[in-house]
């Protein structure tokens, strides 16, 4: 079988090196499936999802290899979906797996007569060389976002580092459910067809601008370890460990979560002016 050549929309000078040390990975670095799913589980434990730039009124407008690798490798710090599966998309095609984005619409805990969301949400395709076969790779979508890569097919509940997650058929679309507490939810829909870039910079555009935009009025931040998920709104602190207990705190005051940001996610805030006077805004937002 031949090698699929990997997206040209993706391909990057993208420095494979600092990437790796940014994320402590240091196996091997061939297109195998061994290594797509050690890159996922060093990307999501590493880099934390995180909205600060919307908060603090920057719009995320340029999404080249250079301008994430600058903020998320170089910088240290973290970033939504269009930002962490950018990234991740620039760095896979490097190393030769096939790479296309994907747009979805998000309707994790809405109500089910809600209206229809935008397509704000980007995911992956990777198709490993040599073997044909395709999984989505989503390293962005907060503290439910997928621990592991997992087959592009339908109606398959799949173990991942954390819970089970399947793909259903949602009309001409698929839906992402992960399984919570025992129960299938919906976590996005999306559209099995490349999105072309322009559309993931309106995308990334609008999240990071409308003043109704989550991101703009309040602060969520994540990451997923190997044995919990982090997640972090205003002051509320919620943990998820892998053995199914939650344990919620909620802050004291801003420099509370400024602290938390830098110690348990890992996010390097410097340069970022009034953080603690912003934050201090959306505590409970």
């Amino acid at each position: 079988m031949s090698t699929p050549r990997p997206s040209t929309t993706a391909s990057s000078a993208i420095d494979l090196d600092a990437y790796f040390r940014r994320v402590g990975h240091a196996g091997p670095a061939a297109p195998t499936l061994s290594t797509l799913q050690a890159l996922v589980a060093a990307h999501t434990r590493t880099i934390a999802f995180e909205t600060l730039d919307p908060l603090m009124g920057v719009p995320v407008m340029d999404l080249g290899a250079a301008a994430l690798a600058e903020k998320l490798i170089t910088r240290g710090r973290g970033g939504y979906c269009y930002e962490q599966n950018g990234l991740m998309r620039y760095v896979l095609a490097e190393l030769g797996f096939t790479v296309e984005a994907y747009a979805g619409r998000v309707v994790w805990m809405l109500p089910a007569d809600a209206a229809t969301p935008a397509r704000t949400h980007q995911v992956l395709s990777v198709i490993v060389p040599d073997t044909g076969l395709e999984y989505l790779v989503d390293v962005g979508f907060g503290g439910q976002t997928l621990s592991s890569p997992i087959r592009m097919v339908l109606d398959e509940a799949q173990q991942t580092r954390h819970e089970p997650y399947r793909i259903t058929r949602h009309g001409d679309e698929r839906m992402l459910e992960a399984l919570v507490r025992d129960v299938w939810q919906p976590l996005y829909v999306f559209a099995p067809t490349p999105a072309p870039q322009i559309d993931l910079e309106v995308g990334s555009w609008y999240v990071s601008t409308h003043p109704a935009s989550g991101f703009v009025v309040g602060m969520t931040v994540a990451r997923v370890t190997d044995d919990a998920r982090w997640n972090l709104r205003g002051r509320h602190l919620s943990v998820h460990r892998r053995d199914g207990t939650s344990t919620k705190t909620v802050l004291k005051s801003a420099g509370a979560v400024v602290e938390l940001l830098e110690r348990r996610f890992g996010i390097d805030l410097t340069g970022i002016e009034g953080l603690e006077r912003r934050i201090s805004q959306v505590l409970d937002t």
